[in-house]
């Protein structure tokens, strides 16, 4: 299957993945009455009245919204993985997740005309597991939809030469499990040829 070399495309594919899979846990606990208020109500929420985010208009708004906050925390998951590595994925889905999704739910909850934000605990925990569950599909979709050259990127910190080979480096050209090659090296290679001088 061919990767998907542009950033901003895999943002919208893998956000769009993870919004699914948020709608997919958000509206059971939302009939289930858990949640209060389904994801879409409460971000319609904060442009409509109460009334019109409860109709289809305002819960195809909501929709709109909340992709627009999923492809952005999918950009920032992709830019972070790319100076992080795609490794141990669940950790930085979990953590990606709830990070972006405590400010998704922040947001509505600090808006005064908001007259549909949930003030119950029930709601704004069954909100951080959907996040999660967000996080970890969005992480999952873009290291395994993204194409390497997209997490391949110069180290930020360029004053000290590194000496060991970035885990996406190793992918590209593996190197022997008896040897160590090091990027750079300071060794001089011409040491045998270097006169010493007499200090006396």
């Amino acid at each position: 299957m061919a990767k998907i070399k542009d950033r901003n495309t895999l943002a919208i594919v893998s956000g769009m993945i993870g919004l699914a899979g948020l709608m997919l846990v958000d509206v059971p606990l939302h009939i289930a009455g858990i949640s209060k208020r389904s994801y879409r109500e409460a971000s319609a929420g904060m442009f409509v009245s109460k009334s019109q985010a409860k109709t289809l208009r305002g819960h195809l708004l909501g929709f709109v919204m909340n992709s627009a906050v999923s492809i952005l925390g999918a950009k920032y998951i992709i830019n972070d993985m790319s100076k992080n590595g795609r490794d141990d994925i669940i950790a930085k889905g979990v953590l990606a997740g709830i990070g972006i999704g405590a400010i998704a739910t922040a947001i509505p909850n600090v808006v005064p005309q908001n007259s549909v934000k949930p003030k119950d605990a029930a709601s704004n925990l069954s909100y951080v597991f959907s996040n999660m569950v967000y996080g970890l599909l969005t992480t999952f979709a873009a290291s395994k939809l993204g194409h390497d050259s997209l997490f391949d990127t110069p180290p930020q910190n360029d004053y000290l030469k590194p000496t060991e080979q970035t885990s996406e480096q190793k992918k590209l050209t593996p190197v022997s499990q008896n040897t160590v090659q090091p990027i750079y090296s300071d060794i001089n290679t011409n040491a045998g040829n270097t006169v010493f001088m007499n200090p006396s």
